[in-house]
């Protein structure tokens, strides 16, 4: 069983086991995987680039961890494979910014 599979059983099972999956439509998913993400991004407002590398790991870890359960369980919710849609991603990308071009600028794609 790869680790991705594994882990998104894990969350099933949790979930199940709560009769928590009538919550978990589309819509809700998508709405708490943003809320997440934006309390990831919490412990980086008002902070210097500095501030923001010394970041208190735990808590990124536990914010992280709500970010990736939320997306595991909305990709599970469409029979998504993960592993599938981000090399996927990863070859779109590559199409877009070619090493020669993208190397060291954040460009934007359409302006390379």
């Amino acid at each position: 069983m790869s680790e991705i599979i594994e882990i998104t059983k894990a969350l099933v099972d949790f979930r199940d086991e709560r009769d928590w999956k009538q919550f978990h439509d589309t819509k809700n998913l998508a709405s708490a995987l943003s809320i997440e993400v934006a309390e990831l991004n919490e412990l980086f407002l008002w902070k210097s680039i500095k501030e923001s590398e010394e970041v208190d790991l735990k808590r990124l870890k536990e914010e992280l961890a709500d970010v990736f359960a939320y997306a595991f369980l909305l990709a599970e919710k469409h029979q998504l494979d993960v592993k599938q849609i981000v090399l996927d991603k990863i070859a779109r990308n590559a199409e877009k910014y070619p090493v020669e071009k993208a190397k060291g600028t954040a460009t934007k794609y359409t302006e390379l």
